[in-house]
């Protein structure tokens, strides 16, 4: 684990409220500057900052995550990537189960025809808001997404000063919100990025088996990708066009990639869980070093032509 990480860990692993992100920020923006990076805040929507390393414009990969921390959250998200159908069964079975004390209200207050029918939906509705995306923050983030911003952090610390103007870096803000963050960056950089190689990284402390869920306009680099994150005897690693969802900041762009950790059952079944809960504490380290490797193992190979 490198020095930062430490930081990271010890003094900014909540990153929710204003002063939590700012926080962070500024120890972001002082290592940055300590590498020799010149680094910009942008202002997105509903007060969203993303974090802009080097110059996107220029850069041969941009390579993202996003910093801020989720609600907690009393079962967490489960994520099956090439299984939609369970994935979309699960997620309404937890809105159900969170939910059904203020739908039992709502669906009481409707029968009986009350005048308060209309305000017990409301606050079905707004319980939902306050449970997903406002309420109290989740205080353990290992793997989302400080996983997925120690990616970026070594990797900025490991690149050789020659490939530093090459490469750019985003760690967006508002994910959880629902892709603000990156929507936002990429309305109003929507030129520049439309063929721009975009590899994002979100979840990837916690299991063996990566995947690299490719949007279309990154197609074309799916026998490089497989050529640089080569699977061993300890990774799995699947670069896919087909078959595949995983719902993060990649999904704004023509270009871009996910990068996700996962597990896999006795019959095959890659998932995700514990995050948004207190289980999320898992950081395997050499993850991050795999995929710091086979980041560095790409930009060169880029600046190759």
């Amino acid at each position: 684990m490198t020095d930062f990480t430490k930081i990271i860990f010890d003094k900014h692993e909540i990153r929710k409220t204003r002063k939590q992100k700012d926080d962070f920020i500024r120890s972001f923006v002082e290592y940055a500057d300590s590498l020799g990076y010149k680094t910009n805040v942008e202002k997105g929507s509903l007060g969203a900052k993303n974090i802009i390393v080097g110059s996107p414009e220029a850069s041969r990969v941009v390579f993202t995550a996003h910093y801020d921390t989720c609600a907690v959250m009393p079962v967490p998200n489960f994520i099956t990537p090439k299984n939609m159908g369970l994935y979309l069964l699960y997620q309404i079975f937890v809105s159900l189960i969170m939910l059904f004390p203020s739908l039992l209200v709502a669906g009481l207050l409707t029968y009986l025809e009350s005048d308060f029918a209309f305000l017990g939906w409301y606050v079905s509705f707004l319980l939902t808001y306050i449970l997903f995306i406002a309420g109290p923050a989740n205080k353990h983030t290992a793997n989302d997404n400080t996983s997925g911003v120690t990616v970026i952090t070594d990797l900025m610390k490991k690149l050789p000063d020659e490939a530093k103007s090459e490469v750019a870096f985003i760690l967006f803000d508002f994910e959880e919100a629902g892709l603000l963050g990156s929507s936002s960056y990429n309305s109003k950089h929507k030129k520049e990025m439309k063929d721009k190689l975009l590899i994002n990284f979100d979840c990837v402390s916690d299991g063996n088996n990566f995947i690299f869920a490719l949007q279309k306009g990154a197609i074309d680099y799916k026998d490089l990708l497989e050529d640089c994150f080569k699977g061993n005897g300890e990774f799995t690693v699947e670069v896919l066009n087909k078959g595949i969802f995983y719902p993060s900041d990649q999904m704004a762009f023509k270009c871009g990639v996910g990068v996700a950790a996962l597990k896999r059952t006795a019959k095959g079944t890659l998932y995700m869980d514990r995050i948004h809960t207190k289980r999320d504490t898992v950081y395997q380290e050499e993850n991050i070093e795999f995929l710091v490797d086979g980041c560095t193992t790409l930009v060169g190979k880029l600046r190759q032509g």
